[in-house]
């Protein structure tokens, strides 16, 4: 009996921690995304890279990849009812949403698989890819509707703006989560 309390003690105990955790990788996201935000692409300034995905990529890395799905939904509907209110609404939630949750999906099911640092980069490396790929499904579907321009239009700015743009920033935020998340991963679980 005893056993079994110290069981029960020793899981809400890591339930805890696990929250706090998510709760405070959403916090540094959101604060991510409002503060450190600026251009890759010459031809399309309005596509602005953040990296407020690091810290999703690294929660679904410590805690799996339906815990890093729920962190990209609550932190996609923070961020488009605070930060990104004016710039995409409730557009910009869903793009996030189906942008976000794809890579976190796809990485952190290979990643839970084996969870070695080869591992790891394979996840991370296929994870922009599919980003990149749902990023472009997103932008020929919103982008006519968000920006009022003809599918033309959208269609014009894939390879110069939209493929290069997306590939960067899910790249860049790839490699950052990359090098930090061994080093601050027995933090988040209290290992």
């Amino acid at each position: 009996m005893e056993n079994v309390v110290k069981a029960t003690a020793q899981k809400k105990k890591g339930n805890v921690r696990k929250l706090t955790s998510l709760g405070m990788l959403a916090a540094i996201s959101i604060i991510l995304v409002a503060t450190v935000h600026f251009p890759l692409i010459p031809a399309a300034p309005f596509l602005e890279y953040d990296p407020a995905d690091v810290p999703i990529l690294i929660g679904t890395f410590a805690f799996g990849p339906v815990a890093g799905f729920l962190l990209t939904v609550v932190v996609s509907v923070i961020q488009g009812a605070t930060v990104s209110a004016a710039s995409g609404g409730f557009i910009g939630v869903i793009m996030h949403i189906f942008a976000t949750g794809s890579c976190v999906l796809v990485a952190g099911n290979i990643y839970n698989r084996n969870k070695t640092k080869k591992t790891a980069a394979i996840a991370l490396v296929i994870g922009a890819l599919v980003m990149t790929a749902a990023m472009v499904v997103m932008n020929l579907i919103f982008t006519p509707i968000f920006m009022g321009a003809p599918m033309e239009t959208v269609i014009a700015m894939l390879i110069p703006a939209i493929i290069p743009f997306n590939l960067l920033k899910a790249g860049i935020n790839c490699a950052i989560t990359f090098l930090l998340y061994k080093s601050i991963s027995h933090l988040l679980k209290g290992e």
